[in-house]
Formats: C-alpha cells, structure tokens, sequence
C-alpha cells in the first residue's frame, strides 16, 4: 500500500491535542460507557512515558488512588478520551520515568521545576467573534 493514502486518512482522523510531555501532570477526561449511559471520569497523574506516533502515540499516565498506584496507557487520539489538560510542567531528564514505580507516598509523584502550565485542547473562540460581538453591543 501506498504510505501517503494512509498519511491522509491519518491525519483527518487526528485530534487537536495539547503538547504533553514526560514529567507533566495531566487531567485525561475519559468516556466512561455504563449499561446505557456515558459519562466523564477524570483521571488525573504523572506523565511516565510517551510512545508511537501520528495516530498510535500513546501516554502512560500513573496516578495515586488511596496509597495504590494505578497506571493507564490511553491513545491520544482514541476517541473514548474526551480531552486533556495539562496542569503542571515538571522538568525531567529522562524519557521514561518508570523509576517512579519503585517509589512510595509524595515521592512518587515528585517531579523537580515544577511550573503552573494550563494546556488543554479545547477550541478558544476566535479574536475576530469576540471583537464583532463587543461592537455589536455598542
């Protein structure tokens, strides 16, 4: 098969994300199915690694629930994930941090630089709607 068809069909099927790093805490916002109904669940934690790319990139996200540590590998553009914020940048000199797992309580979600960052991929609303709309008030 011909690699530019299916660089097309890519990329029409690729999400809008934000620019997630290693080191990062992100809040994933994740359609949960039950019975009939679909919900939101967020799950929020450290960034341990990133892999793949276009379409098959995929973010190892662990995070700590009541001293247990849950780990969750989500595709960034799968359709079940909603959207992702990013809350904090922590700066890091490895690519995959998977010493973290052998790391108890505060320690294991200890990232140095630590830096307020707030990253998501909704759509803003454009400057010129926001200008036309002001006007038209006037």
């Amino acid at each position: 098969m011909n690699t530019e068809i299916l660089n097309k069909i890519e990329v029409k099927q690729m999400k809008n994300r934000p620019d997630v790093k290693v080191g990062d805490t992100v809040k994933l916002y994740m359609k949960i199915k039950e019975g009939n109904k679909e919900r939101i669940q967020i799950f929020e934690g450290l960034v341990l690694s990133l892999k793949g790319t276009g379409l098959g990139k995929t973010v190892t996200v662990r995070k700590m629930s009541s001293g247990v540590a849950v780990e969750r590998i989500v595709p960034m553009h799968s359709p079940l994930l909603d959207k992702i914020e990013v809350v904090q940048r922590g700066k890091v000199r490895k690519s995959k941090l998977y010493y973290v797992r052998e790391k108890i309580g505060k320690r294991a979600l200890k990232v140095s630089n630590l830096k307020d960052v707030y990253l998501t991929d909704e759509v803003a609303p454009a400057v010129e709607e926001v200008v036309e709309s002001t006007e038209e008030s006037k």
